[in-house]
């Protein structure tokens, strides 16, 4: 199963320690560095992937949708804000759908829509492990955890929708 990566753009730009700093001088220079970060991640990881931003803050020049490198890029239109456009995406896409904010209406109704969704942080450090290690198979071989047979607690299954919801996060 193929994951379409639905990103609420600056959401991400201003909960990444890295992007945040670009991001008031010039919210262009954000863009394109937080575009360069997704692409060098596209590489490693063929997802699909949809950034979402703000139309209000969209260049002049710009069209409601555009591509960079293999990246498509949305703006929302004029009335109407990136959330609306990325509930629709997660409305249409349903199951395929991983969607990246930490704006918890968001997050909420993709989930209801058999979506699954990311914190913003928590998919900025994926992006910044991605670009320190060209190799993904560094990531699978971590050794931070390590195989034991000591019970831990109570056992308790997760519900289908959360298992699912897991797998996805984990095939970033």
């Amino acid at each position: 199963m193929s994951i379409h990566i639905i990103i609420d753009g600056y959401n991400l730009m201003r909960q990444s320690r890295s992007l945040s700093v670009a991001d008031p001088p010039d919210i262009q220079r954000g863009r394109e560095a937080l575009l360069k970060r997704l692409d060098h991640y596209r590489r490693i990881r063929a997802h699909q992937i949809t950034v979402v931003f703000d139309g209000s803050g969209a260049p002049s020049f710009s069209t409601s949708t555009d591509l960079f490198r293999g990246i498509e890029i949305t703006f929302s239109k004029r009335g109407e804000s990136a959330d609306t456009v990325i509930k629709k995406m997660s409305d249409r896409l349903k199951e395929k759908a991983l969607v990246v904010s930490s704006d918890r209406e968001i997050m909420d109704h993709a989930v209801l829509q058999g979506a699954a969704a990311i914190s913003s942080p928590e998919f900025d450090r994926i992006l910044s492990h991605a670009s320190e290690n060209n190799d993904m198979n560094e990531m699978e071989n971590d050794t931070s955890w390590a195989l034991t047979t000591k019970k831990k607690g109570p056992r308790r299954r997760l519900s289908k929708t959360e298992r699912r919801s897991r797998l996805k996060i984990q095939k970033l």
